[in-house]
């Protein structure tokens, strides 16, 4: 009795080598991406060699292996579906049918892969019937310029998914199949849209690009000038054609084939005006879109229609839209191509699997990578040619050798024992090896017959002959590019049809008129807006937040940008700018959030800057406006808090602002934003605090680093109780501010007094109060002209800079006439 194994204590689930901890969140990216990868590579987007996705390949070696050639007799769609499933494609089994109705199904693709026998469907979008009723075989295309080299060792194999079989990478196609039947995918973040194309201007692209590596793109969207739908219609040749051929991606305007003729509707009854639909655009169901345009003649969207008759049959599509007798043909046909399906846009995307990775290709780059295909599949298949044909020429050079000494052979072969006895004499007295030496053995009796041997002769003079030829193709690549350009051009001449889709001008054309004819956006009412806008008009911003666009004759009476004295002026201007310019003004709140001033609509209806700005910014209260230079370059925009941080965001970042406001700025509560300053590289930074203290830093990424939009910035001045940071000012080494006080001190401070010294430092006081309770309240740059003062009490005072080093601007003595704002003018001239 054997010995029971000691049993196995079980594994302690504290063990620490067994269970690791993994972060949440690193073990979701990590399945997702993976996920998303085997969606791309094994599922939806197509290999650029073969035009094939998976279940495509899978379902053609199926039935290559199943022997479905075109010329036997067809097989159940089940018994297909039934082998790709048990073999090559672990999935369910409807998703393979459906693939395989694809590649039998005339509207869908340009050359079909299949020929079916049943009801695969429709244009009328009918489903196919089930697979136990159809039946299908290989097309004569995709046995011939698919399959037939794929037992001449012209592709490498893979095990499937249980190893059981194998299963090839890519089929060794002839074509690019990939632009002669389009594809169609969607992936995880990506998605493919290609469209079918002739196949003779593609096979003549291909040769002109044999011939001429460096072939330009006008001559070659001169041999491929569109795509080329089974179901006809018309393409409207434009830059969106262009693009896509270019570039890998564009929108391709197309539309059905329609014409106006007269009928008789009935006996007795008057002809009518009728508009025929014989051909409609690609993917486009035909009883959806009769089923469409009946619903919009029923709710008056479309006039003139009195009826609609499908008298579609075997010979070709005819969708009969009758006209009512006061109706005019050329407005419905006009209107059924504006309002209707019956001309839309293809959106193309050139996405495919180059190497296992998805890759947008331009036509050039699509067509090169088949070629650079076909050059190896071409080398592999001569090498395994010669292979074969060096081989046979062994074993019949024996054959000669032994009929040659035929007295001989036979004698050793009657004298020897056994017949490895025999082959080793053979092939020690005949010097042959052992492969000849077993033909030899293996040679019946009818190869002694004199026309048998002159046969072997003759076969051995071919396969010399067929040496040198494969060797030469092999060592002389012109000569197999001339191989290569003789079969593109069989194969043209096997399967090239005339196009069916008509290329017509006028694409770009359609696009405007279509934009024009669009819901306006927000972006075309302010073209619009500004369009309708004086050139020689002035945008005005002033201190109460009104924005208006004023002549420059009332602007000249308003006197905004001269000296005032302490008075009831108008309310100072923020900003006086040109509008012949545009300038895009960029609008900041407390709140650390930016949105771009919609100034165009105030021609027309002025009021304040609240009615310019997104509703989400309602309730936030403006710290400045910047108007957006032009130049990016060596620019970048700094934003101070009260708390004494600073944060440089890239200039780029508000150069493609939508329409929402955008926050730029995480603040803590109780903290908002003071000022929005534009720095530039070689220029010193100035910030200064309620109290006086004035900080100089140089401009670089060790003071004030570049940052992402949701950082709270670095602290770049100590604050001390109860103070807080002012503003910040862009300034030269050499240059001067002017810092403001409640009691309306305006002192000014030479920047080279100021000693450069890191973030986070005390920095030096510039300015001596006079007063105990006085604090800086803000600062006027050197480039200012003209700054106003906004007094307690509602008074105003404009003033050019002062030529003393500190003057007292108004009356301290009166505890009312207290500075609450500083506002500096920004016009044309600085």
């Amino acid at each position: 009795m054997p010995k029971a194994r000691p049993e196995q204590p079980l594994p302690d689930p504290s063990d620490e080598r067994r269970i690791q901890p993994i972060e949440l969140h690193q073990e979701m990216q990590r399945s997702y991406l993976e996920y998303a990868m085997s969606v791309i590579v094994g599922r939806a987007l197509p290999d650029a060699r073969d035009g094939l996705k998976p279940v495509q390949r899978r379902i053609l070696f199926a039935m290559h292996e199943l022997g479905l050639t075109p010329d036997r007799p067809y097989r159940k769609c089940a018994r297909v579906v039934g082998d790709v499933l048990g073999k090559y494609h672990p999935h369910g089994d409807q998703a393979v049918y459906d693939a395989l109705v694809r590649l039998v199904q005339t509207f869908a693709s340009r050359n079909p892969l299949l020929d079916g026998h049943g009801n695969f469907g429709s244009v009328d979008d009918d489903p196919p019937a089930a697979m136990r009723y159809t039946e299908t075989r290989l097309a004569p295309i995709a046995n011939e310029a698919m399959l037939d080299e794929i037992g001449s060792d012209t592709v490498d194999f893979a095990n499937n998914f249980d190893g059981s079989q194998q299963e090839p990478t890519v089929l060794p196609a002839q074509l690019p199949f990939l632009l002669l039947n389009g594809c169609t995918g969607i992936a995880v973040g990506m998605a493919t849209n290609i469209p079918p194309h002739n196949l003779g201007e593609v096979v003549d692209a291909l040769i002109a690009l044999v011939r001429k590596t460096e072939l330009s793109d006008e001559k070659l969207l001169e041999l491929v000038p569109g795509p080329d739908f089974p179901t006809g219609g018309e393409v409207l040749t434009g830059s969106g054609l262009r693009d896509t051929y270019l570039y890998g991606r564009g929108s391709i305007p197309m539309r059905g084939v329609a014409h106006i003729e007269e009928i008789q509707p009935g006996k007795g009854r008057h002809k009518r005006g009728a508009v025929v639909i014989t051909e409609l655009p690609y993917q486009l169901s035909k009883a959806g879109w009769i089923e469409k345009l009946a619903e919009q003649v029923n709710d008056g969207k479309i006039n003139g229609i009195a009826d609609i008759r499908d008298e579609s049959d075997r010979e070709g599509m005819r969708v009969v839209v009758e006209l009512r007798r006061d109706a005019n043909p050329e407005k419905v046909l006009a209107d059924l191509q504006r309002r209707t399906a019956l001309q839309s846009n293809y959106g193309a995307i050139l996405l495919a699997l180059v190497h296992g990775k998805p890759i947008q290709l331009s036509l050039r780059q699509l067509l090169q990578e088949f070629l650079d295909y076909r050059e190896l599949t071409i080398i592999r298949r001569t090498k395994h040619a010669l292979k074969r044909a060096e081989d046979r020429l062994e074993v019949v050079e024996g054959l000669i050798t032994a009929l040659n000494a035929l007295q001989r052979v036979i004698a050793m072969i009657t004298a020897a024992p056994d017949a490895s006895s025999a082959k080793a004499s053979l092939q020690v007295h005949l010097d042959i090896n052992e492969r000849q030496a077993d033909a030899v053995l293996a040679m019946p009796l009818r190869r002694l017959t004199g026309l048998e041997q002159e046969s072997l002769r003759k076969e051995a003079d071919d396969l010399r002959q067929e040496r040198a030829r494969l060797r030469h193709l092999l060592d002389e690549r012109p000569a197999l590019l001339d191989a290569m350009v003789s079969e593109f051009k069989a194969l043209k001449k096997r399967f090239a049809t005339p196009r069916r889709t008509r290329l017509v001008e006028g694409g770009d054309e359609l696009v405007a008129q279509r934009t024009a004819a669009q819901r306006p956006n927000t972006e075309l009412l302010r073209q619009r807006a500004f369009e309708g806008l004086p050139n020689d008009g002035r945008l005005v911003i002033q201190a109460d937040g009104q924005v208006k666009v004023v002549g420059p004759q009332l602007l000249g009476r308003l006197h905004l940008d001269e000296p005032a004295p302490l008075g009831d002026n108008p309310s100072p201007a923020r900003l006086i700018l040109p509008i012949s310019s545009r300038p895009a003004l960029l609008a900041f709140t407390d709140a650390g959030r930016v949105a771009v001033l919609r100034w165009e609509f105030a021609g027309q209806n002025p009021g304040t800057l609240e009615k310019f700005l997104p509703e989400g910014m309602s309730g936030e209260r403006v710290v400045q406006l910047l108007p957006l230079p032009k130049e990016a370059e060596g620019r970048s925009v700094g934003l101070l808090s009260s708390d004494g941080r600073f944060k440089r965001l890239p200039l780029a970042e508000f150069q493609d602002l939508s329409g929402r406001a955008t926050s730029v700025l995480k603040l803590k509560e109780g903290v908002n934003l003071k000022q929005v300053v534009v720095c530039q590289d070689g220029k010193d930074l100035l910030v200064f605090t309620s109290t006086g203290r004035c900080l100089r830093l140089q401009m670089n990424d060790g003071n004030v680093p570049l940052m992402g939009r949701n950082a709270q910035g670095v602290s770049i001045v100590r604050l001390l109780p109860g103070e807080e940071a002012i503003g910040s000012q862009s300034v030269d080494s050499n240059g001067y501010i002017w810092l403001a006080t409640r009691y309306g001190t305006v002192s000014k401070v030479e920047i080279k007094n100021l000693r450069p010294i890191q973030r986070g430092g005390i920095g030096r006081t510039g300015i001596t109060f006079t007063s105990r309770d006085d604090r800086v309240i803000g600062a006027i740059s050197q480039d200012s002209k003209v700054f106003s003062l906004v007094i307690t009490n509602g008074q105003t005072l404009r003033l050019c800079q002062p030529d003393a080093t500190t003057k007292e601007v108004i009356d301290k003595k009166e505890s009312a006439n207290e500075v609450t704002e500083v506002i500096e003018l920004i016009s044309e001239e600085s």
